[in-house]
């Protein structure tokens, strides 16, 4: 039936022979995706009248944050450092451990592979949790607050920034590192001076785009009890406080914003 509908092509060459040109899997894999796209929309209930009859319903609560109320930017002040400081604190933590972590999961450095295996499995395991159900577990075990918030970004800079280390550091030339290792260097010298050079580079860049990252992270990490400013927008949004929330996310556009670029311009000095 396939065959029919999508023909291979002929191709006659220069002696007359007939050859069959490979048949594309493009048609098989977009009728693939069609069918599971029309199968999701059935399970979860997905409806495009709905979308389009209650999409208006979004520019409303929009237009009602417009103008912001500026009078509460006091307010919004001190939970606003208080998610830059929560970032930027778990964001250190999280790549300074992350390292110790990654030269642990690297197959090139680490000699046992049961080592090898844990931290490997432990990074996917992290990175399989989101971070707002980790800051809704650290709540419970270190309470309400910013520490929650903090152990939250944590766990998920050592999970991304560890997995994006230890596959630069098991692509990176082992020459140097094995020269060094023969002259009576440990693996742990050989590591210092030949393989931590090649990869620190990315290492504080992927650190400093983790940062980034964290900073609109912990901005939502108020919806359970880890404080910062989402604390403040999810009071505004359930008291139906549109302006003041319009505030708070036009302060929270301009601060990622100003943090990008810096951030962008310390990680083009790296490259």
């Amino acid at each position: 039936m396939f065959n029919k509908i999508f023909p291979p092509k002929k191709i006659t060459l220069s002696n007359g022979k007939v050859v069959h040109q490979q048949r594309s899997q493009v048609p098989l894999i977009i009728l693939f995706l069609v069918v599971c796209t029309v199968l999701s929309a059935q399970f979860t209930g997905f409806s495009f009248e709905v979308l389009f009859r209650r999409i208006h319903q979004f520019f409303v609560i929009i237009r009602q944050m417009i103008p912001p109320d500026w009078s509460s930017f006091p307010s919004v002040w001190n939970p606003l450092m208080d998610t830059i400081k929560m970032s930027l604190l778990g964001s250190m933590l999280g790549a300074f451990i992350a390292l110790p972590v990654a030269v642990a999961a690297s197959s090139n450095v680490t000699t046992s592979k049961v080592i090898i295996v844990f931290f490997k499995t432990l990074l996917s395991l992290m990175r399989t949790l989101p971070t707002l159900v980790s800051a809704l577990i650290a709540t419970f075990i270190f309470g309400l607050g910013l520490l929650a918030g903090t152990v939250a970004i944590m766990l998920f800079t050592i999970s991304y920034v560890g997995k994006l280390l230890y596959e630069q550091i098991e692509s990176v030339d082992m020459g140097a590192f094995e020269a060094m290792q023969s002259i009576g260097m440990t693996r742990v010298q050989a590591f210092r001076y030949a393989i931590l050079p090649q990869v620190l580079p990315s290492y504080i860049s992927t650190s400093l785009y983790c940062f980034e990252g964290n900073v609109r992270y912990a901005a939502i990490l108020g919806l359970v009890g880890a404080g910062g400013i989402g604390l403040l927008i999810n009071e505004g949004l359930g008291w139906r406080d549109y302006p003041a929330v319009g505030l708070i996310i036009l302060v929270l556009i301009i601060t990622v914003y100003v943090i990008e670029r810096v951030s962008e311009y310390f990680r083009k000095k790296l490259i």
